[in-house]
């Protein structure tokens, strides 16, 4: 598994993209899929992955991909999982510098994009 490097309390779907090594749609499928995923959106509307968040969706991962689970069969497993089962697993992210600093500078446009969505409501609400 991977470790991340950078330990945050939230992650947005690029960098959790990132971390599991799966396209942003299988992400927003898998939530379609399975019940107990479900990040929290900020509020700008964007998805926020908390490291339990990220532990389910390798966990999930591996059902799905290494143990050949179809989703059915996933969704039996889940019911049984408790994210503690897993809490020795650490998450890492790959170390290269230019990841980091990608994963940096995604979560700092991501953060102007909430304070800019944020200015915008509020000269709306001044008009």
């Amino acid at each position: 598994m991977k470790s991340l490097g950078i330990k945050k309390l939230y992650y947005s779907i690029s960098e959790v993209s990132k971390i599991t090594d799966l396209e942003q749609y299988v992400l927003r499928y898998w939530e379609s899929e399975f019940d107990e995923l479900k990040p929290a959106k900020n509020r700008a509307g964007n998805r926020i992955y908390t490291n339990r968040d990220i532990k389910l969706i390798l966990y999930i991962k591996k059902l799905l991909r290494d143990e050949r689970y179809t989703i059915e069969g996933a969704k039996q497993v889940l019911k049984t999982y408790t994210p503690e089962e897993h809490t020795g697993e650490q998450l890492e992210l790959i170390d290269a510098p230019a990841n980091k600093s990608k994963i940096r500078d995604e979560q700092l446009r991501s953060d102007m994009i909430e304070v800019k969505s944020f200015l915008e409501d509020l000269l709306k609400k001044l008009d």
